[in-house]
């Protein structure tokens, strides 16, 4: 977690304080000594190196404490110009909090912008931009403190975006990255383009003593890495310069929602499809448990029992139970579409009280995490970036049983860049956003069963 200067200065007040104690006592020591009956000239000295040495101690300590009391009062300087913009802190739209400290306002569309400070700093090296989105970054790295979240990643000229984006941005993406979110999610360590987890490959063994004074059973354990390359996921759009310094109102919440909606997506798709050695998606990890559904004439009854196979392959070969079921929107649907003979749904709602229900649907469906219902006891969840064009006819999707916890996706904090340069001759600019990413999915293949086959194409209404 991060530290705060006002944690900083408490702790250099308590430094200093304990220097001037220790100072204290060696210069009391030293005063007791030269009245010792066995004085000697070694003694003395070593009394007032020490001494001298808890005096350079002290002036240390108070020259941090003085340095870290005047960079607090510049970022109270800096804040005070935000407030005389914004004096009241107000919470913005998505519920959080905004205060005085806060440089730019969801809620205030004249106030400062993000994405046209970006621009004076990379264009006219303005000054008064780049001090506001210092303390932005200050904000933000604050606020994320107290979040699973990190602002490590990433160097150069880039800026956090503002700290309402990023609540925003949690928003957003949960609608766009169902399976990514499912996952589990790591902070992504920095400075590194890999990331290397150990990995028992054979384990010890135990048996039965054959009889009294014998060998016991000896078999040594084996290990073996999983590599996780570092991936960057990025977005880009051209926008104007006359639409960023001639509009009367912030562009950010509409330019910056677009990017990290695209970013989202691109997340979950990489999570789910993505086959590139190192950085395989769910659907390609090697030694997965492949469960195959054949049938020209595909109903739910059929495809029930593979559903039952998913499942008990991950308890046979992972010892631990599935907890989640991921399909396509129109896999679902297709599931709500279907009836027995006497035309009554086999898939009904939560509410009613269903008796022998083949699946049972939410009775209020979270579009923010793609929960829609269970199934075998298990929740279902849609993802729409389940790819549909698989298979021989390249019209089929994927089911996709998990246990999420062993599956790991670090993230590092989205980062924004604005630049100018490739495209001044037609007076636009370039606004990117990207982010890095990493999946460990392979550390139990047996945790992940997939089911495919023509049964999964596409669904008749």
């Amino acid at each position: 977690m991060a530290t705060t200067i006002p944690q900083m200065i408490g702790a250099a007040i308590r430094c200093r304080d304990e220097a001037r104690d220790a100072l204290t006592r060696r210069e009391a020591e030293l005063t007791a000594l030269r009245s010792a009956p066995d004085l000697t000239e070694d003694m003395v000295e070593r009394a007032a190196s020490a001494r001298d040495q808890a005096r350079r101690d002290l002036q240390a300590a108070e020259d941090a404490l003085t340095a870290l009391t005047a960079e607090q009062a510049e970022e109270e300087r800096v804040a005070e110009q935000a407030t005389q913009v914004h004096p009241t802190g107000r919470r913005a739209a998505g519920g959080a909090r905004v205060s005085a400290s806060h440089v730019y306002r969801q809620d205030d569309p004249h106030g400062p912008s993000w994405i046209r400070d970006m621009i004076g700093v990379s264009l006219r090296a303005d000054s008064e931009a780049g001090n506001r989105l210092r303390q932005n970054n200050r904000v933000v790295a604050g606020e994320l403190s107290q979040r699973a979240l990190t602002t490590t990643d990433g160097a150069g000229g880039d800026f956090v975006p503002p700290l309402w984006l990023m609540s925003e941005m949690a928003e957003l993406a949960r609608a766009g990255r169902v399976t990514a979110n499912l996952v589990r999610n790591v902070p992504l360590p920095a400075g590194t383009d890999t990331i290397n987890l150990p990995k028992v490959a054979t384990g010890t063994a135990v048996a039965e003593q054959a009889t009294q004074n014998t060998a016991v059973q000896n078999t040594d354990a084996t290990t073996a890495t999983v590599t996780s390359n570092v991936a960057t996921v990025a977005g880009q759009q051209v926008i104007s310069v006359q639409l960023v310094e001639q509009s009367p109102v912030n562009m950010d919440d509409i330019l910056l929602r677009d990017l990290l909606a695209d970013l989202a997506v691109k997340t979950d798709i990489f999570v789910i499809n993505n086959n590139v050695a190192n950085k395989r998606g769910l659907l390609n990890v090697s030694g997965i448990n492949p469960v195959t559904f054949t049938s020209g004439t595909p109903t739910v009854a059929t495809l029930y029992p593979k559903l039952a196979d998913a499942i008990q392959q991950i308890a046979t070969g992972r010892f631990l139970a599935a907890d989640a079921i991921v399909m396509h929107p129109r896999r679902w649907a297709w599931f709500m579409a279907a009836a027995d003979t006497a035309n009554r749904p086999l898939v009904v709602p939560g509410a009613n009280g269903p008796q022998n229900a083949i699946a049972i649907a939410s009775s209020s469906p979270d579009p923010a995490t793609g929960l829609v219902g269970s199934l075998m006891g298990l929740p279902v969840y849609t993802d729409a970036n389940i790819p549909v064009n698989l298979g021989a006819g390249t019209n089929e999707d994927r089911i996709i049983v998990m246990r999420r916890g062993d599956h790991i996706l670090y993230e590092g904090t989205p980062r924004a860049e604005a630049f100018r340069e490739p495209l001044a001759a037609q007076l636009s600019i370039l606004l990117r956003v990207y982010n890095y990413l990493a999946t460990a999915f392979e550390r139990y293949p047996k945790a992940i069963s997939v089911i495919s086959g023509t049964g999964l194409v596409t669904p008749t209404f």
